[in-house]
């Protein structure tokens, strides 16, 4: 009889038909890569999984990808998510420079009518553990294909590229001032070293594209984009921003902001700061300070040298 794909260790369940992991009932919030690194170590518990084989896991094909970076960022999600630590981990297990082992004991419900599930341990003959793993895989690897199509996912974010704000003033004059707040968004998100910021050089020659976000993405090597607009009238600001998915065409998050001229600095942060947050970035105490640090700018002065920049 088939089991319902459920594995437990610990105060966990692992569900790998919905996709998803509760402790106690709860459900624990888990983004699409940590999930799937869990998956795959699991299937292979006991065994070092290297990185190698997780890169092609996680990232299969030739997505590119900051590989080391966003394999610590989901290995550091993972671990935190379970309540697991890299110095007396109960769970996750460094490797040296190798990979990464489950080291956890597994337990399976099995189908209605069938007895509570018993523990793999690790003292258990050979014979055993082979027979148990053969049980465990059709349901892992079920778990993995429909993991894989659930729309309904957080989907991982590791690299992004800031799309340049149009200029939605009366003035086309102002084009001066909506690229000077592409490279401001640039430069705050850059701060975040969990994630991979592409340079202003390498998107400014998507102004007014007719490429598709998809394409643009591809072409880029991004998991999302970020696209806005600046509105300036006066010495008011109107950004309004929104963050792309953009291999599945996504919506993620969408927001409007309007300050006086003379708090941009503190707008483009709380930008940053709520992208960060949205993608579930790692923002160290000092990224986060800097981020913070948002002195009042004297608004002819920031409108000069935006000017002078841009000419």
């Amino acid at each position: 009889m088939p089991g319902t794909g459920k594995i437990r260790f610990g105060a966990f369940e692992l569900d790998t038909r919905a996709g998803e992991i509760r402790k106690g009932g709860r459900r624990v919030r888990l983004q699409d890569k940590p999930l799937r690194l869990l998956i795959a170590l699991i299937e292979h518990r006991g065994d070092v999984v290297t990185r190698e084989e997780l890169r092609e896991r996680l990232w299969p094909g030739n997505v590119v990808v900051e590989f080391d970076n966003g394999l610590n960022n989901a290995v550091n999600k993972l671990r935190a998510a379970l309540g697991d630590s890299p110095e007396e981990p109960r769970y996750i297990e460094t490797v040296g420079r190798r990979g990464y082992r489950f080291i956890g004991e597994l337990g399976t419900d099995q189908a209605a009518g069938v007895a509570a599930p018993t523990p793999v341990r690790p003292s258990a003959p050979r014979a055993r553990w082979l027979w148990a793993s053969a049980a465990l895989l059709p349901a892992v690897a079920a778990g993995v294909l429909l993991l894989s199509q659930r729309s309904g996912a957080r989907p991982e974010v590791g690299s992004l590229a800031v799309l340049p704000l149009e200029n939605l003033s009366s003035d086309r004059d102002q084009e001066y001032f909506s690229d000077g707040m592409t490279d401001t968004l640039i430069s705050q998100l850059a701060n975040i070293r969990s994630l991979r910021i592409i340079s202003r050089q390498s998107v400014m020659r998507y102004k007014r594209s007719s490429a598709s976000m998809p394409e643009i993405a591809y072409e880029l090597g991004v998991d999302a984009v970020i696209e806005g607009t600046v509105q300036r009238t006066g010495d008011r600001v109107r950004v309004a921003v929104q963050l792309i998915h953009t291999p599945s065409d996504r919506h993620l998050w969408n927001a409007q902001y309007e300050r006086p001229l003379g708090d941009v600095f503190a707008m483009q942060s709380e930008i940053a700061r709520s992208v960060a947050n949205e993608v579930e970035a790692v923002v160290t105490p000092q990224e986060t300070a800097r981020l913070a640090a948002t002195p009042s700018v004297d608004p002819e002065a920031y409108d000069l040298f935006l000017r002078g920049r841009f000419f």
